[in-house]
């Protein structure tokens, strides 16, 4: 045990001497090295620390030692890197309790990012088996989008502007300067797989880059830390030339096995990690600085700090608001959506709901239809989805009006989609609302009437499920008025808001929906857009946007408002039957 070589020769055999009385000794200094239970890295006491001058906790033994690792002016952020299954998650697990248990909620903050196929930080968040959640965690995504993920950098950004404003309303630079009643929380931010968000070189990489190197080199100041993980860190395109100003903010760099590229490229410290082991290293990976760590396994762990997770919960300080959580798998229903809850007659010009926007805050996706020429929605892209996002709006709008206060006119015009239409009309009807179910003749009839200005009580809202199978019905000219029933539908959307009506149409291509338009010149006549499986660069030809930044996928579409100037990702309404199909 004394002999300075011992312990590195018992690590790389320790099985070569369990047969042997000097083995049995050896074996016995090795597992007196290894923090085996989660509990080994708890302080006696919950929530005694203040981190008024950083954070820091323990995450495992090197030899007899416990290894203490912190967020501080000397090691503000960290890289951790590592293969699959080298217990990458394991570490950061080990790490985040081992906070928490130390500091409360008003001491630290913890705002959470998962860009793998994986349920990293689902724990720390409730679900409908475990009501509990971790007091400190703020901001949870769940296999998240990389929009979310640029939406997150983008708040934590505020978040750096705001304590900015405290710091100088006080007069002071560091937050331990800070008068007690102005506190406030340091965050810790986890980006796990962090490549995703940063993949390719368009603008949502752009964007993240930049926000990147801005919180790194501010987040100190102000007590906002950054933890990297990946499995690698080469590679990343939208890096280049970038990757030292950002990783550089790094000085704490965790290698686990087959992560030894955050360390320096001379460094070999970790080439030979056993599953278990990190190398830990202070100088930004500088050979030297050197600390190799036993950690425990937290997923044997599970029910030990599951019980911990409760004991935090139950003594989390009165009136806690759970964490704003993103779960990227799940699809977005209207029938339980609060927002859908909080619609209520005559408060505002009407909007129309149509799912929920990728963002911090789980925002209500929604357009106003108001009397500004153009404030008419089209849903556009061959998934039926576009049927039920129709059907939200519809309801969503019903709920604004008093019983009779508006009359819905529906055009099923997609067989594929007759169920939705049919609820639709019945849920409209059973709202109180007069509901008329138009054929592609009456259809016709309809919209001449409704463009020649006839007097109506309350709002109109023509709905077109499949609008684009109109358009033959619609060619054909009067030959009285040599009106075709397509400048009967543009003069319609022209003037139509103006009087209170306003369409609601899904069509399944962009070109036929430009065409119904009248051509390009004419596209803000429908100025609220949901884009479902459009490829992005037919949707961005289609607003005149070359640069358009848009991959459609399966539960996704893109909200455009060309008046408002909004272009968000969202997750659009489904209905209780939704499948992820090849269509989408």
């Amino acid at each position: 045990e004394k002999a300075p070589n011992a312990r590195l020769v018992v690590l790389g055999y320790p099985r070569l001497f369990e047969t042997t009385s000097c083995g049995a000794l050896a074996m016995s200094a090795y597992k007196r090295t290894i923090i085996n239970e989660a509990a080994d890295l708890l302080p006696a006491r919950r929530w005694a620390a203040t981190s008024a001058a950083g954070l820091s906790t323990v995450v495992g033994r090197a030899g007899r030692q416990p290894v203490t690792v912190a967020f501080d002016d000397a090691t503000p952020h960290w890289l951790v890197a590592g293969r699959t299954g080298a217990g990458k998650t394991v570490f950061l697990l080990d790490a985040l309790y081992g906070l928490a248990a130390r500091y409360a909620p008003d001491q630290l903050q913890l705002w959470l990012l998962d860009f793998k196929e994986g349920v990293s930080f689902t724990e720390f968040v409730p679900t409908e088996r475990d009501p509990s959640w971790l007091p400190h965690a703020r901001v949870v995504g769940i296999e998240s989008d990389r929009e979310y993920g640029l939406a997150v950098l983008r708040e934590l950004r505020r978040e750096l502007n705001r304590r900015a404003t405290v710091l100088k309303r006080h007069g002071v630079t560091k937050l331990a300067d800070l008068p007690r009643d102005a506190a406030v929380p340091r965050i810790v931010a986890v980006v796990d797989e962090f490549q995703v968000l940063l993949a390719g070189t368009d603008a949502v990489a752009r964007q993240a880059v930049d926000l990147l190197e801005e919180l790194a080199r501010k987040g100190r100041s102000y007590g906002v830390h950054l933890v990297l993980a990946s499995q690698s860190t080469a590679g990343i395109e939208s890096l280049y030339g970038r990757a030292e100003a950002i990783f550089g903010q790094f000085p704490l760099r965790v290698a686990l096995p087959g992560g030894g590229g955050v360390l320096d490229a001379l460094n070999t410290a970790a080439d030979a990690l056993p599953i278990g082991a990190a190398v830990l290293n202070t100088a930004a990976g500088a050979a030297g600085a050197d600390t190799v760590v036993r950690f425990p396994d937290a997923y044997a762990a599970r029910a030990e700090l599951a019980r911990l997770r409760h004991e935090l919960w139950r003594e989390r300080p009165a009136g806690s608001a759970g964490p704003t959580v993103f779960r990227g798998y799940d699809p977005a229903r209207l029938d339980d959506d609060p927002a859908l809850a909080a619609l209520r007659p005559g408060v505002g010009p009407p909007v129309a709901l149509v799912g929920r926007v990728v963002d911090v805050a789980n925002s209500p996706a929604s357009f106003t239809l108001d009397a500004t020429p153009g404030r008419h929605l089209a849903v556009v892209g061959t998934s039926t989805v576009g049927a039920e996002v129709l059907r939200a709006a519809a309801l969503g709008l019903a709920r604004q009006h008093a019983p009779g206060g508006a009359r819905f006119l529906l055009a099923g015009l997609a067989a594929a989609v007759d169920p939705v239409v049919d609820a639709t009309a019945d849920a409209l009807a059973a709202a109180g609302h007069p509901v008329e179910r138009l054929d592609p003749a009456a259809l016709r009839d309809r919209i001449a009437a409704l463009a020649a200005g006839q007097p109506a009580a309350g709002r109109t809202y023509l709905v077109l499920f499949g609008a684009d199978a109109a358009s033959a019905a619609l060619a054909g000219t009067d030959p009285t008025t040599f009106r075709s029933g397509l400048d009967d539908l543009r003069a319609l959307l022209r003037e139509g808001p103006g009087r209170g009506v306003h369409l609601l149409g899904w069509w399944r291509g962009l070109r036929r929906l430009a065409d119904d338009l009248g051509g390009a010149h004419h596209r803000d006549d429908v100025a609220c857009l949901v884009a479902l499986n459009v490829p992005g660069a037919e949707l961005g030809l289609h607003l005149g946007e070359h640069d358009l930044a848009y991959t459609p996928r399966p539960d996704r579409a893109l909200l455009v408002d060309r008046h408002d100037q909004r272009t968000r990702l969202i997750v659009p309404f489904t209905g209780p039957g939704h499948e992820q199909d090849e269509e989408r």
